[in-house]
């Protein structure tokens, strides 16, 4: 995910995301907490913005943002999914972002959930 985005990046000639653990912790948490609880959204059942997760989780930064998925059965093809929706891609090319935290939960274990969710978290 992290080498997918950055090619995208590098594209537009921004620079590489470095990973940042807080912000993969609150992103692998709202993946999971998604397919647990059936929803899809930015903003946790508990009323928690993405904002919220990722300072919970440790993140100091300024800048954030969060891009969301379901359904996709890869990393490239997530990635695709987002440059073709222009709010996501704004996200993945905003060049002021500096760190990048992935989650991914395939809902596998899960018997009456089939589709797995992704998230990025940015920070900056």
């Amino acid at each position: 995910m992290l080498s997918l985005t950055n090619d995208e990046r590098a594209k537009a000639g921004c620079g590489p995301l470095r990973m940042n653990s807080a912000l993969s912790r609150a992103a692998e948490a709202h993946a999971s907490d998604m397919v647990d609880k059936h929803y899809f959204a930015h903003d946790s059942l508990d009323g928690r913005s993405p904002f919220d997760r990722m300072k919970a989780a440790g993140y100091s930064g300024g800048a954030m943002a969060e891009n969301i998925a379901v359904g996709y059965s890869s990393a490239a093809a997530v990635v695709k999914g987002w440059m073709n929706s222009p709010g996501h891609k704004e996200n993945i090319l905003n060049c002021t972002y500096k760190w990048l935290g992935v989650g991914y939960d395939s809902g596998q274990v899960k018997p009456d959930w089939s589709n797995g969710a992704w998230v990025q978290d940015f920070g900056g």
